[in-house]
């Protein structure tokens, strides 16, 4: 029979990524090891940078014991949701927005025109002005 356990989506796992609220998934599951960090012999930067992606071989790869295996289960709180797409989808931007911001560098240099002006004409000025004195 089934168990009945949350499904989370990755991107959902990703948000909690913080020393104050940290979920890492390995193997499909979804663990909760905020109260972990502190007690992790490896400390928690190393748990905290394997948050916002399956964690499997980075867990593998460190060489845990039985023992560090049978704590991980207490931390379980729920399966990943395979049906979600792991990276969220990007979102294509439109012309219009483009457009905004060509507009806006466009009004910034009209508006600014001026000072290239000025630098340019006392640069000339003050050229003519050390010829005079040679």
């Amino acid at each position: 029979m089934p168990t009945l356990t949350k499904l989370f989506s990755m991107q959902e796992a990703s948000l909690h990524n913080s020393k104050d609220d940290c979920w890492v998934v390995i193997d499909g599951k979804v663990y909760d090891v905020t109260t972990y960090l502190d007690e992790h012999p490896g400390g928690d930067d190393v748990i905290l940078a394997t948050t916002g992606k399956d964690a499997t071989d980075d867990f593998e790869d460190a060489g845990h014991s039985n023992d560090a295996r049978e704590l991980m289960k207490s931390f379980c709180i729920g399966e990943l949701d395979m049906s979600s797409p792991a990276i969220p989808e990007l979102k294509i931007s439109d012309k219009k927005q483009q457009t905004d911001v060509a507009q806006k560098l466009l009004n910034l240099t009209k508006q600014y025109w001026a000072v290239s002006v000025a630098i340019v004409g006392i640069s000339v000025v003050a050229g003519f002005l050390f010829m005079r004195k040679k």
